[in-house]
Formats: C-alpha cells, structure tokens, sequence
C-alpha cells in the first residue's frame, strides 16, 4: 500500500462537501480555542464530532509512533484517522492565525474589558463543569477545595513572566491540547494559567517570521506528544474516578480566577530591548465608576456565552 493510498483509506469526510463542513466547525473550535473560557470541546460536542474526535485522538498510540520510528509511513498512516484530523486540524489553523492578532491587540490596548469577559467566561464554566459532579457528596466537595486552593497558590507561584524557552513552550503545548478531549475545559485558559497566552498568540501574528516559525512549531509538538500521553492519562482518570477528576479540574478553574481578575496593581517591572515585562503585580479593588459597571456587563456577557454554548450543547446530546 502505498502512501497516498492509505492516506485516502483512512476515516475522514468521503466529498468535497463533506470535508468543507468539517474544516468549517474545525474553524468554529479554533475561534473558541483562542477564547479563554469557551472550550473547542464543547464546540467538537455541539457540532456532533467529539466522539470522532475522541477516537480520531487516540488513533495516535504506540503502534503509530514505533511505525513512524521505523520509516513505515504507509503503515502509520493507515492506522489513524489522518484525513478526519487533517481536514479538521486546517479549520482550527485557520481561527487560531485570523483570531490571534485581534486577541492580542485587544489585550494590549483594552485589557480590563478583555479579561472582563474572560473572568466571566471562566466563572460560568465552572458552574458547567461543576455541575458533571454526581454524587456532589463531601468527598468530591473535598476535591473541589483541594484543586481551588492547589491553583490559588500555584497561580501566587507562577511569575506573571514564565520562561520562553523552547522546553517551556512545548510543555505548554502538551498542557493545552487536554482541552480538545475535555469539553468545558479551555486550552487558551490553560496558557492564560501558565503565562504564555499572551506570547504565543503574538507569534501567531506573524507565523511565517523565523523565530516566530520556530516557537509555533515546538508548541505543535508539545500538542503532538500531549496527544499521545496527556489524552491516555485523562482517559484512564475520567473512566476510573469520572467524580474525583472533575471535581478537581472544577477547583482547579475556581482558583485560577485569581489569574484572570481584571484589575491590578504592577509592582515591580524590568524593560528589556524597549518592551516593558512585568515582574510582579497584585489584585486590587476597582474604582467605582462607569468604567466598572461596562467591565461588569462584559463579564456578564461572557456568562451568557457559555450558558448558551452549554444549553445548546445539552440539546444535542
């Protein structure tokens, strides 16, 4: 068999037609990926592909990767869903590279009104994905503060400024690509958490820049090998303890709202080759003035966003 041929007889849209409508709600995860609090999962769910999705993931295993070591292409890609994740994978490409630069200059020049709409955007998915806790008994309640007060002071650790070496990039590669396999769960969040949303979407502004080629291409790998490990992982923990593992992925968010909080305070900076870096900072309280009550309605809005997301997505399943 030869490439092309195991290319065409793998799972994946069988016409043009087909295919056109999956790059399309490939682009409508990618447009939610690169939203703090909007899930590309629960996009995947909503159009009715989480489950290819899920399958087309976990194609990539062990048998793939020794087959790939071993030079055998026609048989590693005979074995995974290549043209399903191809055909999505160029949809979410599109979003991601057109959204990235509107999302960076709204962080620059607006930032209150834009991690408005991410603290509300996060608040309401934590009551979508608390709500998966059953039973919400003491135990799993007991998950829940574990993972709030772990992120609360994990976030208290992380310097606003994470490294932006290579090795750094691909792990945040890794950690972000869970989102795709857990509905409710943000991949931008995660890069929110580890202080590289910022910083990877202003490489997307520029992709075919060197550097920036060079830093995107680490963190597709990340992705690629989080595919690979990561997925297996949260696959066991959600089938083993379904309750525990949400719980804490529940808490977890609930503390990261200490990340997203839109007012502060810098506290101490550095200005390395004419940009400013900020070293420290804190939470403060907000004026109150109109400027308040706007930053509230927009937090307002992204609440709304995610309820709707989620009362579409209960309708479909």
């Amino acid at each position: 068999m030869t490439i092309k041929e195991a290319f065409m007889a793998s799972p994946g849209p069988d016409s043009a037609k087909s295919g056109l409508l999956l790059w399309a709600k490939g682009f409508c995860m990618g447009g939610a990926d690169i939203i703090p609090g909007v899930s590309g999962g629960t996009i995947a769910f909503i159009t009715g592909i989480y489950t290819q999705l899920v399958d087309a993931i976990r194609s990539f295993d062990v048998s793939f990767a020794r087959k790939l070591f071993s030079l055998d292409i026609a048989g590693a890609v005979a074995g995974v869903h290549i043209r399903f994740i191809a055909c999505l994978l160029f949809g979410i490409l599109a979003a991601v590279v057109s959204m990235a630069r509107v999302m960076h200059y709204m962080l620059n020049v607006h930032p209150i009104e834009i991690w408005s709409v991410f603290f509300g955007l996060i608040a309401a998915s934590i009551y979508v994905v608390g709500r998966e806790i059953k039973p919400m008994n003491a135990a799993n309640a007991g998950f829940v503060m574990l993972g709030a007060v772990g992120s609360f002071m994990l976030i208290g650790m992380i310097p606003v400024t994470t490294p932006e070496t290579l090795p750094f990039i691909f792990l945040c590669g890794a950690i972000a690509i869970c989102a795709m396999i857990l509905p409710g769960i943000s991949g931008a969040f995660l890069l929110l958490m580890l202080g590289k949303y910022e910083y990877i979407t202003g490489t997307l502004k520029n992709p075919f820049a060197a550097d920036n080629l060079l830093v995107i291409g680490v963190f597709a790998a990340g992705a690629c090998a989080g595919i690979v490990f990561f997925s297996r992982v949260l696959h066991y923990l959600l089938h083993r303890w379904q309750a525990p593992t949400i719980a804490v992925l529940t808490g977890f968010m609930l503390g990261a709202l200490r990340k997203v909080w839109p007012w502060k305070e810098v506290l101490e900076s550095i200005s390395i080759r004419g940009k400013v870096h900020v070293l420290r900072e804190q939470n403060i309280l907000p004026t109150v003035d109109g400027d308040l009550f706007f930053a509230i309605a927009l937090a307002v809005a992204g609440v709304v966003v995610v309820l709707l997301l989620d009362k579409i997505s209960r309708s479909k399943s």
